[in-house]
């Protein structure tokens, strides 16, 4: 018996940046499934294929963070870092973050919706850049919105559209346990980065609070099973918090348990948000700190922040726009229905 396709002819013409040249070709044929795929991404993007528009632009000397508006008004952002030969793209998987890291202005908001498979594919279409890097590490945690975050890469490689190299793709992730055991058996060796900033739970659970579900142990064994399955040395990110996780333990924590392993401690700086309450470290102590791992027999790097100038930094993505009309919606006493879930 022929297996009927899961989608009609009148959603993949409507919407034609959420599907594989395979799927396409099934519903549509493939002859007009070459044509569009050709028109898509082989051509300048036209209206009629786009469910979403640039809003806004803004640059720096080498960071352009694009503010994109959705079919249903909602607002996200994407940034652009430009390097020698092209450019790494930073994107959102969601309209605003469930996760609520003190350090990040994505979550301030709340969690409004996850972007469909098509959305996050026209984040990258719509820069109209030579692309060399993309890294799911804009607007919320790309593994709560698991199913439609692969579905995107899965297009992105499609080697009839962009054909993307994997090795060019990093998902970073605060580590949900149980994503992170689906990932695993995932047939794709994208790189992986883990959010930590910790090396405990009594710390993790203070700077990342919605986390506390997930035990830190945990996080670390699967995203280090990870690296065992697919042979990829894991980053993790570790934001550095005086007085909170640059503790002598810490170092000692993070040598027990990566010592030896194919990983990388990546010591981030804290870019300015609107959280009074933190500290931000000085460079000194982000150097010191740095030595100390190294000392231990771990292997670290510094990251470079990229736009802080224009707001487009690593935990600066604040969406104004969503947060602005929704000021405009509760002094009209508007009731706002269900958020939109995919």
């Amino acid at each position: 018996m022929k297996r009927l396709p899961k989608y009609t002819p009148a959603e993949v013409r409507n919407d034609p940046y959420g599907f594989t040249y395979k799927e396409m070709s099934e519903v549509i044929g493939e002859n007009e499934a070459k044509a569009l795929y050709e028109e898509l991404y082989k051509q300048l993007p036209r209206k009629k294929n786009l469910s979403m528009l640039v809003k806004n632009i803004c640059k720096s000397s080498d960071t352009e963070k694009y503010v994109y508006e959705l079919k249903d008004n909602k607002y996200i952002e994407t940034v652009f870092i430009k390097r020698r030969d092209g450019g790494t793209v930073c994107v959102s998987t969601q309209v605003g973050c469930p996760v609520g890291c003190i350090f990040c202005e994505s979550g301030r908001n709340g969690f409004v919706r996850n972007l469909t498979s098509s959305e996050i594919v026209q984040q990258i279409i719509l820069l109209r850049r030579k692309v060399n890097r993309i890294v799911f590490m804009g607007m919320g945690e790309p593994l709560f919105n698991y199913d439609n975050l692969i579905k995107a890469i899965h297009i992105l490689r499609d080697r009839y559209g962009l054909n993307f190299p994997t090795d060019g793709i990093t998902i970073s992730t605060v580590g949900p346990v149980d994503q992170l055991k689906k990932l695993r058996e995932e047939h794709l060796k994208i790189q992986l980065t883990i959010s930590l900033h910790a090396a405990t739970q009594s710390a993790r659970n203070r700077i990342i609070p919605h986390m506390r579900i997930y035990a830190i142990e945990d996080v670390v064994k699967q995203a280090l099973s990870y690296s065992e399955r697919h042979n990829r040395k894991i980053v993790f990110a570790y934001l550095l918090l005086p007085g909170i996780n640059d503790r002598p333990s810490d170092v000692r924590q993070l040598a027990k348990w990566f010592r030896g392993k194919k990983v990388m401690i990546n010591v981030l700086q804290y870019n300015p948000t609107s959280n009074s309450r933190i500290k931000a470290p000085q460079k000194r102590e982000i150097v010191a700190f740095k030595h100390q791992l190294e000392q231990a027999g771990l292997e670290v790097t510094m990251r470079v922040s990229h736009g802080r100038e224009i707001n487009a930094a690593c935990g600066q993505l604040a969406n104004t726009y969503n947060k602005f009309k929704k000021k405009m919606i509760k002094s009209a006493r508007r009731i706002d229905a269900e958020p939109i879930t995919h």
